[in-house]
């Protein structure tokens, strides 16, 4: 299945593209995003990052005729400081996990397909979904499991994973929460291990924690005038986006009561847009994502 990215006019539009400009694509993915932001580029250039190495061959591919205007970096976005240094016009972040991803079995994303339990975007790292089910602690799972996955029977789930451990595969691991849900809990749409193999994934990948301080690098990054556009896709991560967005951009509460003294001057400026109806209709992916921006002001 190809990649489809989602918000994806309205998310170059919001960057404001100016053709001698510095851009930061902090979630490469198969260079869609990148590929509408270096066909706008003249004398600028676009730094790409990606944990996933397949992620970066395939776009070089794609983005073949601008290689002279590309720098891919396979390494966290959370330290894109440490590679890009001087203020930037623009940064993007697509979240989450790309189709191919899903698609691939042997990568372990997807309850869909048997393959081994994996979910490392980076396959270079150590700690996988495998070790994540098999060593870690009963309570530590547990909170996992609802924590990032927002699962209201993880408990239940957790004791049936220990009473089979080892557990190898997705489909077994699929099994035994099918196992440990309600009838009642079974017949609700959706498949239910949904939110057990997100949980998974965003602890194998530390996403949430890689979130929260790239979120800080980036808005450090930008210039005055520039704009940081992140699309998220559950709930957990627009949580984190949009605090931290709020926290820069609306002055702190105040006691009404005390005089004030002096105008407390914002220096951000936060903006949310939604999917479209007919974006919806076109991409299954679209259905849950989010797109909000944060513009630095003068």
């Amino acid at each position: 299945m190809s990649h489809t990215s989602v918000l994806k006019n309205e998310a170059i539009e919001a960057l404001q593209i100016n053709p001698d400009g510095i851009y930061i694509d902090a979630t490469l993915g198969r260079g869609g995003h990148s590929l509408s932001i270096l066909e706008q580029l003249e004398n600028g250039h676009l730094f790409c990052f990606d944990l996933d190495l397949q992620a970066i061959k395939e776009s070089k591919l794609v983005l073949n005729d601008y290689l002279d205007k590309v720098t891919f970096i396979h390494d966290n976005f959370a330290k894109m400081g440490d590679y890009v240094t001087t203020p930037v016009d623009g940064i993007l972040m697509d979240l989450g996990v790309s189709s191919p991803q899903f698609d691939e079995a042997s990568r372990g994303f997807s309850y869909r397909f048997e393959s081994r339990l994996d979910m490392r975007m980076n396959q270079e790292q150590a700690l996988s979904a495998y070790e994540v089910v098999n060593d870690y602690g009963e309570e530590e799972l547990v909170e996992i499991l609802f924590k990032y996955g927002e699962e209201r029977f993880s408990k239940r789930i957790v004791k049936n994973i220990f009473k089979n451990r080892p557990i190898t595969t997705t489909f077994e691991l699929v099994e035994i929460i099918k196992s440990s849900l309600p009838a009642s809990e079974l017949r609700k749409k959706g498949h239910p291990a949904k939110k057990t193999f997100q949980a998974l994934r965003i602890e194998v990948n530390k996403e949430l924690e890689s979130l929260e301080k790239a979120l800080e690098v980036a808005s450090e990054l930008l210039k005055v005038g520039g704009h940081l556009v992140v699309i998220t896709f559950h709930s957990l991560e627009d949580r984190i986006v949009k605090n931290y967005f709020n926290s820069l951009s609306k002055p702190p509460k105040t006691d009404r009561r005390l005089p004030i003294l002096e105008e407390i001057k914002v220096n951000y400026r936060s903006t949310l847009i939604n999917v479209s109806e007919s974006e919806l209709e076109d991409n299954y992916r679209a259905h849950s994502a989010k797109m909000r921006i944060l513009s630095r002001k003068g």
